[in-house]
């Protein structure tokens, strides 16, 4: 008799652990959303405006020279694939919407020697600017938090933002955004 207790005992011991174990891992789970993206720093926008770089010449140009026009900030490096693919488009879009008071300007992470070379191969109609890691650093207060090139923004023209994108810029999507901070709020 004791064999048949110790046997209903391991049985209902064993029915147990089941039941608990497939209420644990049969429940249904939370699900974990993936992390919105960074909001800007407050004064990134005034930052950015405020920021004085080189050209290729060396002359000191203040992003303030394009207030009141829509700025479109890309920064950018030679060494960069995606940031060498959309360029061709941003000088187009440049040409084409620059009639409405639209600007843009490309921030490079590199050398001036490399820009110059690359701006030797590539037609670009907008200015170019020589950054630094300083530079780098206000892109991610802009939201850039990975610190990573491709990085557009683009500001409207009281100098707010409208939009940042991290990686290459869809034409269609950069041409609503632009669409968007040329309409009066």
């Amino acid at each position: 008799m004791r064999k048949v207790v110790r046997h209903a005992l391991l049985i209902i011991t064993v029915s147990t652990l089941a039941a608990t174990t497939g209420y644990f891992f049969g429940r249904p789970q939370p699900v974990s959303l993936p992390p919105a993206e960074p909001a800007p720093t407050a004064g990134a926008p005034a930052r950015l405006l405020a920021l004085t770089l080189p050209d290729l010449s060396g002359q000191a140009q203040s992003l303030s020279q394009w207030k009141g026009k829509v700025l479109v900030v890309n920064f950018w490096a030679t060494w960069c694939p995606p940031c060498k693919e959309e360029i061709p488009e941003f000088s187009r879009i440049n040409t084409e919407y620059a009639p409405n008071d639209v600007q843009f300007v490309g921030i490079s992470l590199d050398s001036a020697d490399k820009v110059a070379a690359f701006r030797k191969e590539t037609e670009i109609s907008y200015p170019l600017l020589i950054g630094n890691m300083e530079t780098l650093d206000l892109s991610s207060d802009l939201g850039n938090r990975a610190k990573a090139l491709p990085f557009t923004v683009i500001l409207r023209q009281d100098g707010s933002l409208q939009d940042v994108k991290l990686g290459k810029y869809a034409t269609s999507d950069l041409e609503k955004a632009l669409l968007t901070a040329l309409r009066p709020r």
